[in-house]
């Protein structure tokens, strides 16, 4: 039997979110911007969503925006931010194992004139503090570092880097699509003004995600998506009710310590030959390993029938290895003999 073991990627929607969607796709299905009783209920489920999301942030949740995912929330955050600052441009910085929304998003601003700072992490895949300080310049319009990589599970220390952006006065955004409701995220304990997060991680629907944004309604980052005024103007179109729903039932849902996983990776990859990239500052649920040799690849591959992937998903149609495995230091053949291992969160129970 195939077991699926890639759930960095996406996780099933749970029966509690699938049932809580049902109301507002087949009876309650009017507009949430309508002005009669329907659409007012569908207005109030939104904002009791809305609620739920921001507790699991400490945020306010005038706060959260809602957005189709974190892809769509990282562009928002950054290109938001950078089109206030179009005529002068400006400088940001990231680090070279962001997702690759993060990465191509930088690029494009590259291209028209801004000026990033890609950070290299050491070899277990960390970003410090002080590499964070040393980039900073005085036209720094915004830091962005991801909270937990999303092929090595490393757990950046993002309350270190959001103090150092604190006292320079520099926006800090994090992308939380790997660690929301996994680990315990503070938005001001982190300095945070920013941070995406996506449905479909944690047992919710594809197509809904949300970005905080510290002071929503004051805040100066420029809507990609012109609308009739939702998400107080800074995301156009009708809100999808059921998929708000759903996201936040799956908050609601996630347990607040994820229960034991009924596989234990050691013990079942005990007998073959490889070492776990990443370091010992990641997610228990998140494995990284680089077989030593291409016999023992072809031996798991044959003995264990796994749905795994080689990366994240965003890049498995591409020939070329990870960009994440060649900035800590893999070679190319090493990262062809590595592979992610990704376990539930926790159990589902129906």
């Amino acid at each position: 039997m195939t077991n699926y073991f890639d759930y960095a990627a996406s996780t099933p929607v749970s029966q509690l979110v699938l049932d809580s969607m049902s109301q507002w796709q087949n009876e309650s299905f009017a507009n949430p911007s309508a002005a009669h009783i329907e659409g007012e209920s569908a207005k109030a489920a939104i904002r009791e969503s809305r609620i739920l999301i921001a507790e699991k942030l400490g945020a306010m949740p005038s706060e959260i925006i809602f957005t189709s995912g974190a892809s769509e929330s990282n562009n928002l955050a950054i290109k938001g931010l950078a089109f206030r600052h179009l005529n002068e441009k400006g400088h940001l910085i990231t680090s070279t194992i962001e997702h690759k929304c993060i990465l191509n998003t930088c690029a494009y601003l590259e291209e028209i004139g801004f000026k990033v700072t890609y950070l290299k992490p050491d070899a277990n895949g960390l970003i410090s503090p002080a590499q964070v300080e040393d980039a900073i310049r005085s036209d720094t319009l915004l830091i962005t570092i991801h909270h937990v990589n999303n092929e090595l599970g490393t757990v950046q220390p993002i309350e270190k880097i959001g103090a150092v952006a604190f006292d320079h006065n520099v926006p800090f955004h994090t992308d939380a699509a790997q660690s929301f409701c996994k680990l315990d995220i503070d938005v001001d304990d982190m300095n945070l003004d920013m941070l995406s997060l996506s449905g479909h991680k944690i047992y919710g629907p594809k197509g809904i995600g949300a970005l905080y944004v510290r002071d929503a309604r004051d805040s100066s980052i420029v809507p990609l998506i012109h609308g009739g005024g939702q998400e107080l103007g800074l995301r156009g179109g009708t809100s999808p009710t059921p998929l708000i729903v759903g996201l936040g039932t799956a908050v609601a849902s996630f347990p607040s310590q994820a229960d034991m996983q009924q596989i234990h990776l050691e013990e079942v990859l005990s007998g073959y030959h490889f070492r776990r990239n990443g370091g010992c500052n990641a997610l228990a649920t998140t494995w990284n390993i680089t077989f030593d040799t291409d016999d023992e690849v072809k031996r798991f591959i044959k003995e264990q029938d796994w749905l795994i992937s080689q990366g994240s998903a965003c890049n498995a149609m591409s020939n070329t290895p990870s960009h994440v495995l060649s900035a800590i230091g893999l070679s190319e053949e090493e990262a062809r003999r590595s592979y992610r291992i990704s376990l539930p969160p926790f159990k589902v129970m129906n």
